[in-house]
């Protein structure tokens, strides 16, 4: 039976615990993208982290975990190993590219990956060599609108990741327009006005930054160090 508010929206019970209100909870207005279905699940939001801890808190349908260094079987393998949802595995193709590239995602493949990125500088011969040896959709990530998309199309990338900056919009509006269903993921800023005007201009899931671990952490010692204020001043009244 399907339960409906009264204004006719499905109503979603939620269920929630002290031990577990704390996680790293994805912005609302993702919802309004229509999301990407990849071996039959739906992914709209998608978080950005490699940090283990916001790798298991947070309620994003998945997770991409790239890093500025060259990718490593162990850390696909740990983040794979820790985290509740599927993982967009980095594979390379910046520094790491060619035959290294594509041995780099069939490990990733073996180990559970629903997605292989490939950085924006990655050759086509490299995309080519990845396509040859995986089953795996090849992500690729532009970061410009000068970028060949149709080369790397024709090549086997089947989902763009989209990280322009300020000019992340005007790039997924002219991948949208010369193709109307490829799948498009997209950074969308830390507001809901900036992510609705991404998924406006086509795309179908958005990536999100959380807050570093140590700045959440923070707000949470500030706190507790205004409780333990306010105990000893309480206390001091009493005494």
């Amino acid at each position: 039976m399907t339960i409906q508010s009264s204004k006719g929206r499905k109503y979603i019970p939620e269920i929630s615990s002290p031990l577990r209100g704390d996680i790293i909870e994805m912005p609302r207005i993702i919802t309004e993208c229509s999301g990407i279905r990849i071996f039959g699940k739906r992914i709209k939001s998608i978080i950005f982290t490699t940090d283990a801890a916001q790798a298991i808190n947070h309620n994003a349908d998945a997770l991409i975990a790239v890093y500025p260094f060259t990718p490593h079987p162990a850390i696909t393998s740990a983040i794979i190993g820790i985290s509740p949802v599927p993982v967009f595995a980095g594979v390379g193709g910046g520094t790491t590219g060619g035959k290294r590239c594509a041995q780099i995602a069939m490990f990733a493949e073996s180990q559970g990956a629903i997605g292989l990125v490939v950085n924006s500088p990655t050759t086509l011969e490299t995309i080519r060599d990845i396509r040859a040896v995986v089953d795996t959709p090849i992500v690729c990530t532009v970061v410009s609108e000068y970028m060949d998309i149709d080369s790397r199309v024709a090549a086997g990338v089947q989902i763009f990741n989209v990280s322009g900056a300020e000019r992340t919009v005007d790039i997924v509006k002219s991948i949208r327009k010369r193709y109307p269903t490829i799948p498009i993921i997209a950074t969308g800023g830390s507001t809901d006005e900036t992510i609705l005007r991404t998924i406006e201009s086509g795309a179908n899931a958005i990536t999100y930054t959380p807050p570093t671990s140590a700045q959440l952490f923070k707000i949470k010692m500030d706190k507790y160090r205004k409780m333990a204020q306010d105990e000893y001043e309480n206390s001091r009244q009493l005494s």
